[in-house]
């Protein structure tokens, strides 16, 4: 054993590992893996209130949760995460949805067949192409859907007198295309294979502004997409290298199950131009986590 090595056992360090992106880090000193079962639950409460609100998996917020609140490893963290979010822990928002009558469970099964089919491919990309560059990519991508849903010049504009309101959105979703539904659902499964996200960040843009859905609609039918366990094959691999911890990951799942119907009734109870300025500023908020 060389001089470094028997220094580095000395002082407890493990091998560098890579999380989420390929990124390497240091497990962190501080890291609690024993960490309370309801402050994991209101992590994932907390998770769950914005999948709902947003139609995404919640793993944006577990994951720097776990890091800070719990001290875990980035790459554990992301294992877990995915793991939390494996069940169809957003039924009772999917339900919520359904009952209010502005989801389109048709576009969701269309783009789970989508995510499901790519979600690997998007794992091997992540290990091929530069991916510092993707993430930043990633991040235009964000600052650009965030810019056009929060529109800060027709808000100035409109605030100064010198525009006149806008108008009310129709709450009747398009009838999109299968081949564009099951194309928007392979772009995000590979999105999601490569970022380690759900997929709807991807998904509510694409609906809102490339197929015109409305925002609450894009909302509900992203959400129901992603309730297919698509993360199937990563969380094995999590597992099986050891960087997954199923006794918190059961804990969050616990709270996303109730989060997200809070959630998705916020989302419900909003006029819609809110609700995108709200998305808009989210969206904004994950383009500085996938630049810094």
């Amino acid at each position: 054993m060389s001089s470094r090595h028997r220094q580095n056992a000395a002082r407890g360090s493990v091998p560098e590992a890579r999380g989420e992106g390929g990124f390497a880090v240091e497990p962190p000193s501080g890291y609690n893996a024993a960490m309370s079962g309801p402050w994991l639950i209101l992590i994932g409460v907390a998770a769950g209130v914005f999948a709902g609100l947003f139609g995404i998996g919640g793993g944006i917020i577990i994951v720097p949760a776990l890091i800070l609140l719990a001290g875990f490893p980035l790459v554990k963290a992301t294992g877990t995460s995915l793991a939390a979010i494996l069940l169809p822990v957003g039924i009772l928002g999917v339900i919520a949805y359904a009952k209010a009558k502005i989801i389109d469970l048709r576009a969701s099964a269309l783009i789970a067949a989508g995510l499901l089919s790519s979600v690997v491919a998007g794992a091997w990309l992540a290990n091929t192409l530069p991916v510092g560059i993707m993430r930043r990519l990633f991040a235009v991508f964000c600052l650009y859907v965030s810019w056009n849903f929060v529109d800060p010049v027709r808000r100035f504009r409109r605030w100064r007198g010198q525009d006149a309101p806008a108008q009310a959105e129709p709450e009747e979703a398009p009838h999109a295309s299968t081949a564009a539904l099951i194309g928007l659902g392979l772009l995000a499964g590979v999105m999601a294979g490569m970022f380690g996200i759900g997929g709807g960040n991807i998904i509510v843009p694409v609906l809102t502004l490339a197929l015109h859905y409305p925002a609450k609609r894009a909302i509900a039918t992203s959400l129901g997409a992603i309730l297919f366990p698509f993360g199937i094959p990563g969380v094995i691999y999590y597992h099986r290298a050891g960087n997954l911890d199923l006794a918190a990951a059961a804990w969050i799942a616990g709270g996303l199950f109730v989060g997200t119907v809070f959630g998705a009734l916020i989302t419900i109870s909003l006029p819609g131009r809110t609700v995108k300025l709200l998305y808009g500023l989210f969206l904004f908020f994950v383009a500085l986590r996938f630049l810094f």
